[in-house]
């Protein structure tokens, strides 16, 4: 099935790749460390999405003085072993890979710093399967806009000046990545074995939600 010239946008973490704990782990590890209490796991699970630094401050009541060095103590942590005990989810490559061999062009929308979404790709052996990567700047305190912001810059690289009806999709876990793409003029796929909570894609707007891997390409084929 031909879906040339389709731009399919995915969301990273709780999407591509499962953080088998250690994105929660580490941020209450991060947390205890600098003596502020953790949270309960479910709240944990709600951090991930969005921007640390948003998720530290309006979440886990970090003051913004003390933030930089919350995200300094999870970041070290996360790179000594959060990479490499990431998995992809069952079948998501595969997904992928036949996205491209219908002709589709498939890249990354993601809140996590762009240069470390980089390199969780890398060391997952996925990086090979997007032609581009987009994420949060660097320095993670000039974070404003959530995911919108992202998915434009996605869409912009790829030549679309504006929302292309019908010839692009964002596929994510969490209601940022419904409302980042509504906001760019975009449907959203949402994906049911992220961190969304029950109901949440659906309340969002996501036009549909799917339970595997196989499901998320029949639904996106028939999309495009």
């Amino acid at each position: 099935m031909a879906i040339t010239r389709a731009l399919i946008l995915f969301d990273l973490d709780g999407t591509l790749v499962d953080p088998a704990g250690t994105i929660t782990g580490g941020i209450g590890a991060a947390l205890e460390h600098h003596g502020f209490p953790v949270p309960p796991t479910e709240v944990l699970h709600a951090m991930i999405g969005p921007s640390l630094v948003h998720s530290l401050t309006a979440t886990a009541g970090v003051p913004a003085a003390r933030v930089p060095d919350v995200v300094a103590t999870y970041r070290a942590g996360y790179l000594a072993t959060g990479l490499s005990a990431s998995r992809p989810y069952p079948g998501v490559a595969g997904c992928v890979q036949a996205l491209l061999d219908d002709g589709a062009t498939v890249a990354v929308a993601t809140q996590k710093p762009e240069w470390l979404a980089e390199e969780l790709l890398a060391v997952q052996g996925l990086r090979h399967l997007f032609s581009s990567v987009h994420g949060s700047p660097r320095d993670e305190a000039a974070t404003s806009g959530g995911k919108t912001p992202i998915i434009r810059a996605a869409l912009e690289h790829h030549g679309y000046d504006a929302a292309p009806a019908g010839r692009a999709v964002m596929v994510g876990d969490r209601h940022h990545d419904v409302e980042g793409a509504a906001a760019n003029g975009l449907a959203c796929i949402g994906v049911g074995w992220g961190f969304a909570a029950p109901g949440e894609l659906e309340a969002a707007g996501a036009t549909a939600v799917v339970g595997s891997a196989d499901a998320l390409l029949e639904v996106l084929r028939g999309h495009l």
